[in-house]
């Protein structure tokens, strides 16, 4: 139990401010000492302040602080939690760091016994990737016939699972997983005849260090007597197998954590960690901490609400002494575009109503979402940023995709060819590429047409094929041939990984941008739909530290807080994703992402959805998220589309509008974005018309619904 003795050992002063700062629980659990326990943290609920000022008690009930191991999960939640106990109690001992740092100390400190020379060095993952190349091309396998990345996160799934020889061929069964296996030992015979380690090797070698040498467990289990373990709900196979061995002697294991938050299953976490600790620890404490000190209830109510569905979990109720606060605005658009416009709308009055930009924040489900919002903040004149990832058309595969199109709307462009003539790769190496800089410099001509043999001949036949598709298809097939014909299709959906299926959803989803300014403008002309992409591509990105919007996946959003939170395409097959609706384990992921992305609200949270949405270029109507359902309707201001829809709205998404209705040659007519013009030649998808000198003359599409006779 608590004991008053910490007000002689910390001194009167620092003993009031402690008992100030913390509730009733809090202290409960910061008096803990001997034995297991487990602190099921809400969201916002103080948990770094009682695991710092629990090391501080630690202390003061006369252990030395030496033999305390504190684990987290950061570098910077690390740094954050020494420089607090060390305003508390002074300079310490104890070890405060993450599972890498402990790992690589338990490694310099037994290098001999893990069979290491004392030198050794750690490899990035770049390094990584350079030794599964070199391995690639030394048993003969191709980049376009495996994966870097997959083979990658095959090593590491081995390693983390700690995975011996019989577990290896019993569990990677297919042809690529034998690959796999046959890459992973010729990757451990480089890292040991080199003498360093990977990351993974960090947690790995530890392990194997105590199961096969009891004498130095028995050491460490006598150094660190008391351990502490933050975010207990993250950990994977191999840390708790590391703290399970550690804490198996004394058993003064204090893990804080909160399985509701548990959302990265996809990076190897296993939650169930945290659910079974009291069957791994039958005299454990439990201690709950359902004060939230960061928003408002009714945010929180919603948050109660949506978890209480899951039936995987810890029963805690968030409560706050904050205020009731406003109610959480539902607003459910007609499109997706209309649902960024609401966003934009609802940013600009709320800095009107005083709040900064950096106060305010956009959660989406992939990371596809973003462009719709991004294009929306640069038309808006919205300063933002992307935390976690790329802007949207910063993204390589956007970027390679881009110049594609350039080079077929421009062959002269050596920019673009340079970029693309070996993505995906095709055998043409910088030698090859160099010579052809040279001929095009010597002939002065482009680099294109100083292109005469060798597989730099099939990739100009590739292009030239789809300059051909350019003249008669629409932008969106255009996008689609670029994928099937160059290559990229096959080569990211060849070997599936998280990387790649990002990857790929990206481009889908560019798709969504061709397939809007086709059907904005009805203008198929691809220079035209460059130069309009080129505008938003080039817009600033903001620093860090600027007044912006943060733009960013739920899964980013994770330890974070902000005033105002928008959540947007909170729909089925959405979020939930239409890969986790079947699975109820993926499902009940699923609910904690959402229950992560409501309680980063501090003061207004804002839900949205829309009745269609255009997600990887196809158009589709999905139901309100079953997570908005469970929300009680006391909790929700509701706000539904409109029954009446601007003008360009009912020409553009109404089918019912002008159908068979054709124009010929010689009408006038006027275009909804490019005004008065006359037709000039109509063929069986499309009509060319002469507008004013301004806008010149373009081609559009007979689906085109925004064309009127004058």
């Amino acid at each position: 139990m608590f004991s008053f003795d910490i007000i002689f050992i910390y001194g009167e002063d620092v003993m009031d401010k402690i008992l100030n700062s913390l509730n009733e629980e809090q202290l409960k659990a910061m008096a803990h000492v001997d034995g297991p326990a487990l602190v099921i943290a809400g969201a916002g609920s103080g948990k770094t302040k009682v695991l710092t000022t629990r090391i501080a008690n630690l202390i003061n009930n006369g252990i030395n602080s030496s033999n305390i191991l504190a684990i987290t999960f950061t570098n910077k939640a690390a740094g954050e939690m020494r420089e607090r106990v060390r305003n508390i109690v002074g300079n310490h001992y104890a070890f405060v760091g993450t599972f890498h740092s402990f790992g690589l100390r338990i490694i310099r400190e037994n290098y001999q016994q893990v069979g290491i020379s004392q030198n050794f060095t750690i490899i990035d993952t770049e390094d990584v990737n350079n030794i599964i190349k070199k391995i690639f091309k030394d048993l003969g396998y191709g980049p376009k016939q495996y994966s870097f990345s997959y083979m990658r996160e095959r090593i590491s799934f081995i390693k983390n699972n700690m995975l011996s020889d019989s577990e290896i061929t019993r569990f990677l069964t297919s042809d690529i997983e034998k690959i796999a296996i046959k890459i992973y030992y010729e990757y451990e015979k480089i890292l040991k005849r080199n003498n360093t380690v990977d990351f993974d090797d960090l947690l790995k070698k530890p392990v194997e260090l105590f199961m096969e040498y009891p004498d130095i467990l028995l050491k460490y289990q006598e150094k660190y007597q008391y351990i502490l373990i933050d975010e207990y709900q993250d950990t994977n196979e191999v840390q708790y197998k590391l703290v399970r061995l550690l804490a198996k002697k004394y058993e003064n294991l204090f893990v804080v954590g909160d399985p509701s938050q548990s959302i990265y299953a996809f990076r190897g976490a296993n939650f169930k960690n945290i659910l079974n600790f009291e069957k791994d620890y039958p005299n454990a404490v439990i201690y709950k901490l359902p004060q939230n000190y960061r928003s408002t209830q009714y945010i929180l109510n919603a948050a109660n609400d949506v978890i209480k569905h899951n039936k995987q979990r810890k029963d805690i109720a968030l409560f706050s002494d904050l205020g009731k606060g406003v109610k959480i605005k539902y607003i459910r658009s007609y499109n997706d575009e209309s649902e960024v416009t609401r966003v934009a709308e609802e940013i600009k009055n709320l800095r009107l109503d005083g709040y900064n930009l950096k106060d305010m924040a956009v959660f989406y489900r992939t990371n596809a979402q973003s462009r719709l919002i991004e294009d929306k903040m640069v038309k808006e004149n919205i300063p933002y940023k992307i935390y976690g990832s790329f802007y949207f058309y910063k993204r390589k595969e956007i970027k390679d995709l881009l110049a594609y199109l350039k080079l077929i709307a421009n062959p002269h462009d050596d920019i673009s060819l340079i970029r693309v003539i070996n993505e995906p790769k095709r055998k043409i190496g910088n030698k090859s590429i160099e010579g052809l800089e040279n001929r095009a410099r010597e002939k002065n001509i482009s680099m294109f047409e100083a292109i005469t043999e060798g597989k730099e001949l099939e990739f100009k036949n590739i292009i030239l094929s789809l300059i051909e598709d350019a003249k008669k298809m629409s932008l969106t097939s255009l996008v689609d041939s670029i994928l099937d014909k160059a290559g990229i299709r096959h080569a990211l959906e060849k070997e599936k990984c998280l990387e790649n299926d990002l990857r790929m959803e990206n481009l889908l989803e560019f798709r969504s941008v061709t397939e809007n300014f086709e059907k904005i403008t009805g203008n198929v002309n691809l220079q035209d739909f460059l130069e309009e992409v080129s505008l938003v591509a080039d817009a600033a990105e903001y620093s860090a530290d600027a007044d912006a919007v943060s733009l960013m996946t739920i899964h980013s959003a994770k330890g974070l807080e902000f005033k105002i939170v928008f959540i947007i395409g909170v729909e089925e097959n959405i979020l939930p994703h239409v890969n986790s609706i079947y699975n109820k384990d993926e499902l009940e992921e699923e609910r904690r992402l959402m229950y992560v992305a409501i309680t980063r609200a501090k003061e207004k949270l804002y839900l949205l959805n829309s009745e269609r949405r255009m997600l990887y270029g196809v158009t589709s109507s999905n139901m309100p998220s079953r997570f908005i359902s469970e929300i009680k309707e006391d909790n929700l201001e509701k706000e539904e589309a409109k029954n009446k829809k601007d003008l360009i709205t009912k020409l553009l998404y109404n089918n019912d509008i002008i159908k068979g209705k054709e124009f010929k040659k010689g009408d006038l007519i006027n275009h909804l974005n490019y005004g008065k013009g006359v037709i000039t030649k109509v063929d069986e998808e499309h009509y060319t018309i002469a507008f004013s000198h301004k806008e010149g003359e373009k081609k559009i599409s007979k689906k085109y619904k925004g064309l009127r006779r004058i």
